[in-house]
């Protein structure tokens, strides 16, 4: 197909595919968006194509990649268009968005970065970097100085390298040109998210600048958040079948659930859309909101992802469809929920209820290996808290979940069949590995890798023996039999 979708082509989609209603060279960028991948572009922009259809043309986004330039390669051609397709199995809708007007690539051009930050337009800086993107210790919050690139911004912000140091050189120059700092909102997987990249930015600005610091710390805004839709990879697949409805190439398409979630602690430095009229749900706190997500949500999806992974079963649904997956789930949400201080808005039966839904959505086509990586950035807030906060207390799904991420990093899954390990920590877990002969050695080696397990944790006996009855389970006998056990 040689058309691509874009302003020009625009008119000609077929009469279901809604279209931006606004005058697209009448918005001003409001927001600068670190890490312009799917989930940014199914969930975040969503809300701002929301705010300017609804008539505030303040919120257009310029995208940001901090690594790659594929979406960019992919949006330019299509002046920032592309579809979010919604799957709601048998139904589909297709609404083409129109909130990204540029996106740029920060190793190609930090300065272009640097001045989109500082632009007067610019209100709110979004990111979804992944755990990984912020530069932080897992187990302590703190920059990782060690980092090369960490120690490159620490030395010098000519041309950051790093999402800190890109946000900390722009606001520096809005300080220099006497404009109110932005807002930055971590739409991350973190704990405490605001707070940890409010760290990790006054940490930067510190070493360059201590009255910098303190002006940040003074006017600006790191508001905890917390996000929730399922965004799988799009495929192929994928794009050719939406091309056959379009008439036109989409290669920036994006495909999600009807579901989606989004909770700001009510805290601004300057200018904001009208966020609850848009969906958003503003509180004074964030924190059970989050807990209960990344318990519940998060800690299932990666145990589904490893157990899944290792037992040759590609997708989310296929793993709930079966009676041992769908209990393995319901037994880590019985164990995850008695951990819970949930604010008196979220009814945790009715939220598992439709966390089970979202998770049997065959359409959506959610890959287990694609949850898998990262997890060393993963398991702290996902698994491990959880399991901290119910020390003393028999966690049989939740400790199973932690072993299959052990069976994983062998490489290997039930079958003999090879896996990368995707992993900014693989070659540590590698190296831990390296010269063990039995479970209990692998379990030893791996919980005393600090960056990922908390120390009292790791120096619980009870702990470490549950996960080394689990790993010599699902080593001698796999995953499927694993998951049968929770069963019994």
């Amino acid at each position: 197909m040689s058309q691509r979708l874009n302003t020009a082509t625009l008119p000609a989609l077929p009469a279901g595919v809604m279209r931006p209603p606004y005058d697209r060279a009448s918005v001003a960028t409001g927001v600068v968006h670190l890490g312009i991948g799917a989930f940014h572009r199914a969930h975040q922009a969503a809300v701002f194509d929301a705010a300017l259809a609804a008539g505030d043309l303040r919120w257009g986004i310029t995208g940001v990649s901090l690594r790659s330039a594929s979406v960019r390669d992919q949006m330019a051609p299509q002046d920032g268009l592309y579809a979010l397709v919604v799957r709601d199995c048998p139904t589909e809708t297709v609404r083409i968005m129109g909130a990204v007007g540029t996106v740029l690539v920060a190793p190609d051009d930090p300065e272009a970065v640097v001045a989109a930050l500082a632009s007067a337009d610019v209100h709110l800086v979004t990111l979804t970097i992944t755990e990984k993107g912020y530069k932080l210790d897992p187990a302590t919050g703190r920059l990782l100085d060690g980092d090369a690139d960490v120690a490159a911004d620490l030395a010098s912000l000519d041309a950051p390298r790093t999402a800190p140091g890109l946000l900390v050189a722009g606001l520096a120059r809005r300080r220099a040109a006497g404009l109110a700092p932005f807002t930055a909102i971590s739409c991350d997987n973190l704990p405490h998210n605001g707070g940890r990249l409010e760290q990790a930015v006054l940490t930067m600005a510190r070493v360059h600048d201590a009255s910098l610091a303190d002006w940040i710390a003074a006017e600006g805004a790191f508001p905890q958040t917390m996000v929730d839709r399922i965004v799988p990879a799009t495929t192929p697949e994928d794009v050719a079948a939406l091309g056959q409805t379009l008439g036109v190439e989409d290669r920036a398409m994006v495909k999600t659930e009807p579901f989606t979630q989004w909770v700001i602690e009510d805290r601004f430095a300057g200018p904001r859309p009208d966020f609850a009229a848009l969906g958003v749900q503003l509180t004074q706190d964030v924190a059970p909101w989050e807990e209960a997500k990344l318990r519940l949500l998060n800690g299932a999806h990666s145990g589904i992802a490893y157990l899944g992974g290792l037992a040759g079963i590609d997708y989310v649904h296929e793993v709930v469809a079966t009676e041992p997956g769908r209990h393995f789930v319901e037994t880590l949400w019985d164990e995850a929920a008695a951990t819970l201080s949930p604010p008196p808005e979220l009814d945790v039966a009715a939220y598992r209820r439709d966390l089970m839904a979202r998770f049997a959505n065959p359409a959506l086509m959610h890959r287990t290996r694609q949850i898998a990586m990262d997890g060393s950035q993963k398991l702290p807030q996902r698994l491990l808290a959880t399991l901290a906060a119910r020390r003393g207390r028999p966690s049989p799904a939740l400790t199973l979940a932690v072993a299959a991420w052990m069976r994983w990093q062998a490489s290997v899954d039930d079958a003999g069949v090879a896996h990368t390990v995707n992993d900014p920590l693989a070659a540590r877990t590698a190296a831990a590995l390296e010269g063990t002969t039995c479970p209990a050695q692998r379990v030893a080696s791996l919980l005393a890798l600090d960056a990922i397990f908390p120390a009292e944790l790791a120096a619980d006996q009870a702990f470490a023996d549950a996960l080394t009855e689990w790993l010599h389970i699902l080593e001698q006998e796999g995953a499927r039999a694993a998951l049968a056990r929770i069963t019994r």
